[in-house]
């Protein structure tokens, strides 16, 4: 059996499935794609062949291909975490999960499109547009993880230990400041990206930094 995942590494969204391989103990190989400045990724070959949207990242687990980063986080936890941890079946979790997963699309949306704008040049992109986005998803998250500050849960879904719905909503809350929103006004949502990056077996990311020895 061969895993394979069509990855660039300055991607958030490849990095959550990278990060969940990782954590799951998942050996893969990697198919690296051009994104920038080359987008490979909207080539006639990857569209036929890999992703017809042109999105990254892909995972093809032995022929079986899957893109879009969320339904891989769904796909993997399924499939190798015969425990449940990263996606427990109890039904008001998966549900909470499920709403917190189209809560990282809408951070993707924006978050990560301010960042394509300061960082690769993307400046057909409305950058004010963005930020305010990102600020009011931000807003909603911060507000969430207080209540659950507040009654003793540090994650996402009022789960005991981290789900996918952390990893998926994490990589473009913590890369902000390079799409130039600050997370200042957001205490609990920084407490929340340092708890994540403490989690045992973190790799990070080039601006994710994992965490250092206690």
């Amino acid at each position: 059996m061969t895993v394979k995942l069509y990855d660039y590494p300055l991607s958030g969204n490849c990095f959550k499935v990278r990060q969940m391989l990782a954590w799951l103990g998942v050996e893969y190989q990697t198919v690296p794609v051009d994104f920038f400045p080359g987008r490979e990724h909207k080539s006639a070959a990857f569209l036929a062949r890999v992703n017809p949207l042109g999105q990254l990242p892909v995972l093809d687990d032995d022929g079986f291909l899957l893109r879009d980063a969320q339904a891989i986080l769904v796909y993997l936890a399924s499939r190798y975490d015969p425990q449940g941890r990263w996606y427990p079946g109890d039904p008001r979790l998966r549900g909470q999960i499920a709403m917190w997963l189209a809560t990282a699309d809408e951070i993707t949306r924006t978050a990560s499109a301010a960042r394509l704008h300061d960082a690769l040049g993307y400046h057909h992109l409305d950058i004010e547009a963005c930020r305010g986005g990102a600020r009011a998803v931000f807003r909603v998250l911060d507000d969430h993880l207080a209540e659950q500050a507040s009654a003793g849960l540090r994650w996402l879904a009022s789960a005991s230990e981290p789900t996918i719905a952390d990893i998926a909503c994490f990589p473009y809350v913590a890369l902000a400041g390079e799409g130039g929103i600050s997370l200042d006004e957001f205490p609990a949502l920084r407490n929340w990206v340092w708890n994540v990056r403490h989690v045992r077996g973190f790799i990070g990311m080039s601006g994710i930094f994992p965490a250092g020895p206690a």
